[in-house]
């Protein structure tokens, strides 16, 4: 792309958009700041890559309004928006070349039940699963080796890559995407137990329902409701390695990192974020636009928007790190208590 296109492509997210420099007028890839050679675009949306401007090699670089590049403009292209983030990654899409995870049609050693609906455009990778009454959506892509289990439904523009798992009666969405070794619809953990010791199943009776343009990442767990359904809401974004658990509620647009665990019956907000090896008792509610800390443990509800939570047990930031404070503090009140209880016992006489 010339730069010019690439500023009227920005345009069409961007109202202020300022373009300024000089160099080579023609980009042929996107690259990081500190790699990036001549005919390349790269961004700065953090003050601590400024520094980089001295000595990158990109002939384009996005940045934000408030940085100053004068003393750059005789070498390098600028373009300058108020997220110059969110500019480069609209960039990055424009250059990312589409991933094949299967061929067009559906392949010869795939298995297809009875029943089952395919809209136009699908396509269906080698020894792929599709079990009976299943409802396969418009330019699906299903992957090779992946199992769909009776009566699982996907919208439009969804994608599995090789190897996930749909258990039965699961309803997927408009353009998911679900990467490899995924599990959607196992059993939720249930188990009543008896007075001998042991235990009785639970029969898991209901579904998971994915809303639209959510991505799970790979190896993720969501397992279907006891009864009624899971659900997982329009926009969600879930890392590799997540356990959802049985008849919970993940609000829209909400993101869950690496290694977490949400326990059963947990209900999240809509735009919260859920950072890495966080776990959740069960049975809570979180509120809109929570933030829950990396390795914090949750164990009750909170139910005052946009709450930032950290620690174990988990508790608003302010208060957490007050807490920290006293713990570091520890060793020096108890040296302090050592001191005042020998001179306590040197006035008494002991």
């Amino acid at each position: 792309m010339t730069i010019l296109e690439i500023c009227d492509y920005l345009g069409n997210f961007f109202d202020a958009l300022e373009l300024t420099g000089g160099g080579a007028c023609e980009i042929v890839a996107p690259a990081r700041i500190e790699t990036a050679r001549s005919g390349e675009v790269t961004f700065v949306a953090n003050d601590k890559y400024v520094k980089f401007l001295a000595s990158t090699e990109a002939s384009l670089v996005i940045v934000h309004h408030s940085v100053n590049v004068d003393e750059f403009i005789h070498k390098i292209f600028f373009i300058k928006v108020n997220d110059p983030y969110s500019a480069f990654v609209f960039l990055l899409q424009k250059f990312a070349m589409p991933r094949t995870i299967a061929a067009k049609g559906v392949a010869s050693t795939a298995s297809i039940g009875d029943g089952v609906s395919i809209g136009e455009g699908v396509s269906i990778g080698e020894y792929a699963v599709v079990g009976n009454q299943c409802s396969i959506g418009n330019n699906c892509v299903i992957g090779a080796h992946t199992v769909l289990m009776h009566n699982v439904v996907l919208g439009d523009d969804t994608s599995l890559f090789p190897s996930v798992t749909c258990y039965d009666g699961t309803i997927i969405g408009k353009r998911v995407v679900i990467h490899s070794g995924s599990v959607i619809g196992a059993d939720g953990f249930g188990f009543a137990p008896q007075k001998n010791g042991s235990y009785v199943k639970i029969p898991q009776m209901g579904i998971v329902e994915i809303g639209d343009d959510v991505e799970i990442g790979a190896n993720s767990t969501i397992d279907r409701a006891t009864m009624g359904s899971t659900i997982i809401g329009t926009g969600v974004k879930i890392d590799n390695l997540v356990q959802i658990a049985h008849n919970c509620r993940i609000g829209d647009h909400t993101v869950i990192a690496s290694q977490a665990g949400i326990s059963g019956s947990v209900t999240i907000g809509r735009h919260c974020v859920i950072a890495g090896q966080a776990g959740l008792a069960g049975h809570l509610e979180l509120a809109d636009r929570i933030q829950v800390a990396a390795q914090a443990g949750v164990s009750k509800s909170f139910l005052h928007p946009g709450t930032a939570l950290r620690g174990y047990p988990a508790q608003p930031m302010r208060d957490q790190l007050k807490h920290e404070a006293m713990l570091r503090s520890l060793g020096t009140m108890k040296e302090k208590l050592d001191r005042l209880e020998s001179e306590l016992k040197a006035i008494k006489g002991e």
